[in-house]
């Protein structure tokens, strides 16, 4: 097949009832968003009809949690019945509603993993209740959860085809504010929908800064208070949407998709500025001119771009049985499972059972310094990448009896900022052990949601890749929170956050005269991550090494002798004792009466 040339007819194979699903879906997209489908028309010609699947299955949901004439109840049941029927089709490797059929050959065929998607179909549920927010953050939260897992289904057909849109890991907060600038662009355009819905779904914080603007809004009257809150909201997408950076290193066809997207939604914040009080009683929509002069040179860049790029083209479909049962979740609300049921953690090989500890003793965040591979090789006479492969025996250990406890947040130092200075051949036994365990370990079956720490420029770029794609396959998972620091130093990521918050109060996002700790903490690279409660570092050293200054700053300090390659997950289990033993005040007087000490774990 000529490279790229692929169309709907020639990928599905002659089957009428699958060309037939793709079209709708085509149409389906075409009447429910132009705009993304005339993004998906700069796409290669073999990546369009999963394009349209995709965005007519966002779609479909959408409609159905946004059916005004049905009661939310009956909305919501709708959306979990709908997401059910695709967890089965997964299953049988087919459908009978077309929209549904067209997706479930599409995750077949590029090998999708649609369980990335139940946040954003289980948000998809709950907006049937309708929305409120308290703030922009809390907005920006909501917007993420919804859109983002449709826009890492489409980076995954980059990456498959042969022309992957990467993304560097330092630039993932300009991508998520062009996602939020996106969402912003789109409530603005159906503002008048809504309003007549009743529905207001700017936060708060817009509208109280300007007094009386909720209930203009709310009347669809157009008042000066009204006119400043859509124009600040207009700004601040604009403000989102511009991020120059987030392309750079792209291929030149995926680069043209967004930086087209991009320019797109800018013609539509003109037409929406344009609108006036018309914006409380229809969509605006920016000309055919307008349109014209963003989607004419697009077209011929991106013909240009896929015409000097060899594109995979996918093979012909079979529909793999799973491997094991396709589950949902344990309380019934999971609408897409994963086509492979995650396992428990694999038993201690000495048979130990773990601990029962009380919730009030547990802590919720745990970060180890690994300390000690290179000198436990060093010991026995071995290479010290030796001892790096031992450790990592050992990180394993850890997750598994973190599992096994109901730690929700563990978080690992792998490798900092001045281990660059080691020698070049350790460096490179590191980095590829961390892309080949990132890629094949046994974490990958496990219910852990997996996230990195650090600076990526210098990492190798197959790291970054590989690291990126377990990030997003993992977002949608419920239990370890497991983060590893690659290339990560606490006062780079202290001095990269202020530098964020500074850059937020160039634009006007924050006051610099009202900044507190919330909005620094907002600005770091991970702002949901909690405190650590417990800081632990193995192999005889006891100080902190620019490990998390920020979130550890009231830790629990528990330091021990053995180096990191000795270490099992009992140890963890004691270290967790060991916290439960100590009196945390936070800087206030001692209690009176101490409570009682904590129950024997029973650990070695």
């Amino acid at each position: 097949m000529p490279r790229g040339r692929a169309t709907a007819r020639s990928l599905t194979g002659g089957d009428p009832a699958l060309r037939e699903a793709y079209r709708l879906c085509r149409r389906t997209t075409r009447r429910h968003d132009p705009g993304i489908h005339a993004l998906i028309r700069l796409m290669p010609a073999v990546l369009r009809p999963a394009g349209w699947a995709l965005w007519a299955a966002a779609s479909v949901l959408d409609d159905l949690a946004d059916r005004r004439d049905v009661e939310p109840a009956e909305r919501a049941r709708r959306v979990e019945a709908w997401t059910e029927a695709l967890r089965r089709d997964l299953a049988a490797g087919t459908s009978t509603d077309p929209v549904r059929h067209a997706l479930v050959d599409t995750a077949l065929r590029w090998r999708l993993d649609l369980s990335g998607l139940r946040g954003a179909m289980i948000g998809a549920r709950e907006d049937t209740r309708g929305r409120s927010f308290a703030d922009w953050a809390e907005w920006r939260e909501w917007s993420n959860e919804g859109i983002v897992p449709w826009v890492d289904q489409v980076r995954h057909l980059f990456e498959q085809v042969g022309a992957p849109m990467t993304l560097r890991l330092e630039r993932r907060r300009d991508y998520e504010h062009f996602v939020n600038g996106a969402q912003l662009t789109d409530l603005l355009t159906d503002l008048g929908a809504d309003l007549a819905q009743g529905l207001l779904l700017l936060p708060h914080e817009a509208l109280d800064a300007r007094p009386g603007a909720e209930d203009d809004l709310r009347a669809r009257h157009w008042s000066p208070a009204v006119a400043a809150v859509v124009g600040e909201a207009t700004a601040l997408a604009r403000r989102w949407l511009t991020r120059p950076a987030m392309t750079r290193g792209m291929h030149p066809g995926a680069a043209t998709v967004l930086d087209t997207a991009a320019r797109l939604l800018r013609a539509q914040l003109d037409a929406v500025d344009a609108a006036g009080p018309a914006l409380l009683t229809r969509s605006p929509a920016p000309s055919l001119a307008a349109r014209g002069r963003v989607l004419v040179p697009a077209h011929v860049r991106s013909r240009l771009a896929w015409s000097l790029t060899p594109l995979s083209v996918p093979r012909p479909l079979t529909v793999p049985r799973p491997r094991g049962p396709v589950t949902s979740r344990e309380d019934g609300q999971g609408p897409v499972a994963e086509a492979t049921a995650l396992r428990p953690p694999p038993p201690h090989t000495e048979g130990v059972r773990p601990p029962r500890i009380a919730a009030d003793r547990m802590p919720a965040h745990v970060a180890i310094i690994m300390d000690g591979n290179g000198r436990w090789a060093e010991e026995r006479g071995l290479p010290r990448s030796e001892g790096h492969r031992a450790g990592t025996a050992a990180a394993y250990e850890m997750v598994y009896g973190a599992l096994e406890i109901g730690l929700r947040h563990l978080t690992l130092y792998a490798f900092s900022t001045e281990n660059w200075k080691r020698d070049g051949e350790e460096i490179k036994t590191i980095m590829e052990g961390v892309r080949r365990e990132v890629d094949e370990g046994p974490v990958r079956e496990l219910d852990v949601r997996q996230r990195w720490l650090g600076r990526c420029d210098r990492l190798p770029e197959d790291v970054v890749e590989a690291i990126d794609r377990e990030e997003r396959r993992t977002r949608s998972r419920t239990g370890l929170i497991l983060t590893v620091c690659l290339d990560y130093g606490g006062r780079d990521e202290v001095t990269r956050a202020a530098a964020a918050l500074a850059r937020a109060a160039r634009a006007g996002d924050v006051d610099p005269d009202l900044i507190g700790e919330d909005d620094f903490a907002r600005h770091l690279p991970h702002p949901d991550m909690p405190d650590v409660d417990l800081l632990w570092r193995t192999g005889d050293e006891q100080r902190t090494s620019n490990f998390l200054p920020w979130q550890a700053a009231y830790a629990e300090l528990y330091f021990t002798p053995h180096c990191w390659p000795d270490v099992d997950r009992r140890d963890l289990w004691q270290a967790v004792a060991e916290y439960g033993r100590r009196r945390r005040r936070f800087g206030a007087a001692p209690l009176i009466s101490p409570r009682r000490p904590p129950e024997d774990p029973g650990v070695g």
